[in-house]
């Protein structure tokens, strides 16, 4: 996206279940390593079916819910479109493609698996999943500046979350309850009138 366009208020959805389908199939292929940079690309910049903040808060929503992140994330998207039929099409695109690479890419790796370039080069993937992870961290992190809490208390849940995860060990679920609750409580005082 250029610097010159500014995102719609009220961006449009999708146009048909067909849509929603060949998007969120489109969006899958593109997911080595991790979706979220891509979908949020392709859903708020490219597609412009969420505004940034939008993005964000169906993010959450479906980083809380058991199951792939992304997954649940087209099925918002897709039940909010087109009720259950437009979930079931997003669903089906985030899935049907990709299943079949995997499988033939199983079957490939067990074919050549034990060469040792093939063992190196996926040992190096490894860095270019957390620099994605990191750049989807940083595109995401301007769609706080609008937040209730405004930026030093995002900023400081979001250091809460790493540390707990990254640095403590803690599990995931804690975090996300006992951080998200804080955030939300925060959240809900700076809201009420």
């Amino acid at each position: 996206m250029s610097e010159g366009k500014p995102l719609p208020e009220n961006p449009a959805g999708p146009r048909s279940l067909a849509d929603l389908f060949l998007s969120f199939s489109w969006l899958a292929l593109q997911g080595f390593g991790g979706v979220m940079a891509v979908a949020q690309r392709e859903l708020v910049e490219r597609k412009r079916w969420l505004s940034r903040a939008a993005f964000l808060e169906e993010w959450a929503v479906a980083q809380i819910m058991p199951g792939p992140n992304v997954m649940n994330l087209s099925l918002v998207i897709g039940g909010r479109s087109f009720g259950w039929r437009g979930a079931l099409a997003a669903m089906a695109g985030m899935l049907t493609l990709p299943l079949l690479l995997v499988l033939l890419l199983a079957v490939a790796y067990g074919r050549f698996g034990t060469h040792p370039a093939v063992a190196r080069a996926l040992r190096g993937m490894g860095a270019v999943a957390a620099g994605l992870i990191m750049a989807a961290a940083l595109r995401l992190s301007g769609g706080l500046k609008g937040h209730p809490l405004g930026g030093p208390a995002s900023a400081a849940l979001a250091v809460g979350a790493f540390g707990g995860v990254a640095l403590l060990h803690w599990p995931m679920p804690f975090v996300l309850l006992g951080l998200g609750s804080v955030a939300c409580l925060a959240t809900y005082v700076r809201l009420d009138p």
